[in-house]
């Protein structure tokens, strides 16, 4: 039987090195293993070292807890909290955009999720619909402090874009704002194309708020996509103003997105109930220093 340190390995996940495992105390994780070549670089090694000891220090229940990690192993590794259940894109397209008190629920969990993250001396820098998930327990941000994959066009701040910096935890406000667009329409505020297109956009032109619920989200979302960084709220403001909107029935109860997630926490169920043998626990496809932890 495949084993990362204690976790046993029971399915890849994706393609970037990812796999599912089981923790000795029964619960899912997100086991990354670095390829041989990184390795092999002591300057990636201490980077991956400060990365995943920050990452250990976020905890909360909007994030995926990082549980595990070793950058003295052989092949350092990275473990995180796994929840079973479906991407915030995907939840948005099998219930349809969010109205104002549905948001309010969402931004003031994934907010709450970003304080613990930066409380941490953590940036995100690659929030995006795939790394908010929608579990049974409401949205969790996932893909933090060294294994994920970087933003998507349409989410990445414009000062990141600009090649003059990072700009801070507003860079985080601006992902956040994107989503909360998103979620209140259906579709990326800065336009639909190819990447280029989208990056383009979202430097130079105003977001589309076009069909954004109630009379106050849509002037509130503008100022979470500000060009500037000054111009946006706080993560703290952010969530205040969200929880003081948020609805009282959880969105992510209704169906079909519930039983969503309930096939996803059997499927979970059915590869645990698996021998895990899947070659020797580790793969080569992790993507580089750039990448997050949380997973």
């Amino acid at each position: 039987m495949a084993q990362v340190a204690g976790y046993r390995i029971v399915a890849p996940l994706g393609g970037a090195g990812d796999q599912l495992g089981i923790a000795p105390d029964g619960r899912y994780v997100v086991v990354r293993t670095v390829s041989e070549r990184l390795a092999a670089d002591p300057e990636f090694r201490e980077h991956f070292r400060r990365e995943t000891t920050a990452a250990r220090a976020v905890t909360g229940p909007y994030t995926a807890n990082v549980v595990g990690a070793d950058a003295d192993a052989p092949r350092p590794w990275v473990a995180a909290e796994h929840f079973a259940g479906v991407s915030l894109s995907e939840s948005v397209a099998t219930l349809g955009p969010l109205g104002p008190g549905d948001l309010g629920s969402l931004g003031v969990m994934a907010a709450e999720g970003l304080h613990r993250i930066h409380s941490a001396g953590i940036l995100h820098y690659g929030l995006k619909p795939a790394t908010v998930v929608v579990t049974r327990g409401g949205p969790v941000v996932t893909g933090f402090g060294g294994c994920g994959s970087g933003g998507s066009p349409g989410f990445i701040a414009p000062e990141l874009l600009s090649g003059e910096g990072g700009s801070g935890p507003a860079a985080d406000v601006f992902a956040l704002g994107a989503l909360l667009a998103l979620a209140a329409t259906g579709r990326n505020p800065h336009g639909a194309g190819g990447a280029q297109q989208v990056l383009y956009r979202t430097r130079h032109s105003g977001p589309d708020l076009v069909g954004v619920p109630g009379t106050e989200w849509p002037g509130f979302l503008a100022r979470c996509l500000a060009k500037y960084p000054a111009d946006r709220p706080s993560v703290p403001e952010l969530a205040r103003w969200c929880a003081a909107r948020a609805g009282e029935e959880p969105w992510w109860d209704r169906e079909p997105l519930a039983g969503m997630i309930a096939s996803e926490q059997e499927y979970l169920a059915e590869l645990a109930a698996m021998d895990g043998e899947f070659g020797d626990g580790v793969d080569d496809g992790f993507s580089g220093a750039g990448a997050s932890t949380g997973l």
